[in-house]
């Protein structure tokens, strides 16, 4: 770092010499990351969004967003101090006015407004969707869109490209519903009190989970870029960014910060599964009571997440204490004779028992696993495990070695599993044929469980200004 500073500080000098000998407004000799690394930290603005930044399990601070500019901040040898604001266009005059140093809130790259901003690299790809409520008034084209109540969020870009559809359907109205994000709108949305509004693809993949009455009618043009957003005069804070995302995409770091908030997202809707959703919604008020307690105290006494153990059970049985599979797996946590006896349990239609006895299980798998195995996937391989048997992800872990990948990653050993069900790869493996894909769709699901479950103690968002 400390190289790095002084290549830093040679060339602020050789800057500052081009803007004396040319008459340039000499507030740029003093650049932003020297004020950054001056007053100890850098201001990050954004919203409480689940893409974004907001409160996870144990009150911890977490998000796509948040975590990205956390990294970024240990870049630059500072401390990142959040400012929550509740609208995107609060953010981009906060930006304007000077309250922040960046924003990482999810925001397209405007080409228009390059005058007034600087926008680090695009990092993710997005398309601007047009979301009714499923059997409400549905549009399946412009035309339609102008007969029903279109409300869009303030700022961004969708103003500007509805103002350009004008010229096609010139009877297009729409309304601007200020303050309001576009997560909420979705649920007004949702609850049939606005017909429909347009929100990025990204902020409907997540969302429509916990709305599933929210269907997604048509895209609105051509995808769009998401990017940072700097003050006009940040000009070395600028190419510090550059290079940092250039070298958190190089080492993958980039990729796994994605997949930690996207990897259970089924991103481009092509295997949404309402009825599933619905039914998981409801059985969250019908079934989860009975046996939420049960859940925190094998959590509590086998150290493992209650909502984690919650999520495996519904994915297992639907948290039907009589479920019973073709293979004799039964019970709430779907046990086999082997394992309810390793772990105790003389019942396996016992829920208490069962749940006990399954988070033991899974606490022991887990626990077993090599070292260089960090979170979450360490979480996820014990998930694996608990689908498709220690053995068998052995052998994937073999496999990916093999491949030249690495057998500690998550993303890595999910593009190999599946290759356990062909005859060319487990032919050389110690315990042969295996259903690969299962584990990858039950952890997917899993996964989407899980974060349903978290989503529901987050109703409650942070207020704007909150650290």
């Amino acid at each position: 770092m400390r190289w790095a500073r002084h290549r830093l500080t040679v060339g602020v000098w050789g800057l500052g010499v081009m803007l004396l000998i040319s008459g340039c407004d000499l507030r740029l000799e003093r650049p932003m990351v020297e004020e950054i690394r001056e007053k100890g930290s850098l201001v990050v603005v954004t919203r409480n969004a689940p893409t974004t930044y907001y409160e996870g399990r144990d009150q911890k601070i977490v998000g796509f967003e948040h975590d990205l500019a956390v990294a970024f901040g240990e870049y630059l040898g500072v401390p990142v101090k959040f400012k929550v604001l509740s609208s995107r266009q609060a953010i981009l005059d906060a930006i304007l006015t000077g309250e922040g140093d960046l924003a990482a809130a999810g925001l397209s790259i405007f080409p228009d407004k390059k005058g007034q901003f600087r926008f680090g690299p695009a990092y993710q790809e997005v398309d601007q969707q047009v979301v009714c409520l499923r059997g409400g008034r549905r549009p399946r084209n412009l035309l339609q869109l102008a007969r029903v109540d279109l409300v869009i969020e303030e700022g961004g870009t969708t103003p500007k490209r509805l103002e350009e559809l004008k010229s096609i359907v010139p009877n297009l109205t729409w309304s601007v519903a200020p303050g309001l994000s576009a997560e909420q709108i979705l649920e007004k949305v949702s609850l049939g009190e606005m017909d429909c509004t347009i929100v990025d693809s990204n902020i409907v993949a997540i969302n429509r989970r916990y709305f599933p009455e929210l269907v997604v009618k048509f895209p609105l043009g051509a995808s769009t870029s998401l990017g940072w957003v700097l003050p006009r005069r940040a000009i070395l804070l600028s190419r510090e960014l550059t290079a940092w995302f250039n070298k958190m995409k190089k080492t993958g770091q980039l990729e796994a910060i994605f997949e930690r908030y996207y990897g259970h997202i089924d991103y481009y809707h092509q295997d949404y599964d309402y009825v599933d959703n619905r039914s998981f919604l409801r059985r969250i008020k019908e079934r989860l009571p009975h046996y939420e307690s049960l859940f925190r105290m094998a959590g509590e006494k086998y150290n493992v997440p209650w909502k984690l153990l919650a999520a495996l059970s519904y994915q297992e049985s639907h948290w039907d204490p009589q479920s019973t599979s073709y293979t004799g797996v039964r019970g709430l946590m779907m046990l086999t004779r082997a394992t309810a006896r390793a772990v105790g349990v003389d019942d396996r239609l016992d829920p208490e028992q069962s749940i006990f006895g399954g988070a033991e299980y899974l606490a022991n798998i887990h626990r077993k696993l090599p070292e260089t195995i960090q979170e979450p996937d360490r979480t996820w391989f014990a998930l694996a495990a608990y689908n498709i048997g220690p053995g068998h992800l052995i052998d994937a872990r073999e496999l990916a070695v093999r491949q030249g990948k690495d057998p500690d990653n998550w993303n890595s050993l999910r593009t190999v599993l599946p290759l356990l069900s062909q005859e060319k790869y487990h032919a050389t493996l110690k315990r042969g044929y295996a259903r690969g894909s299962e584990p990858v769709r039950y952890i997917f699901k899993i996964r989407q469980y899980l974060d349903v479950l978290e989503r529901q103690e987050l109703t409650a968002h942070l207020t704007p200004d909150d650290e």
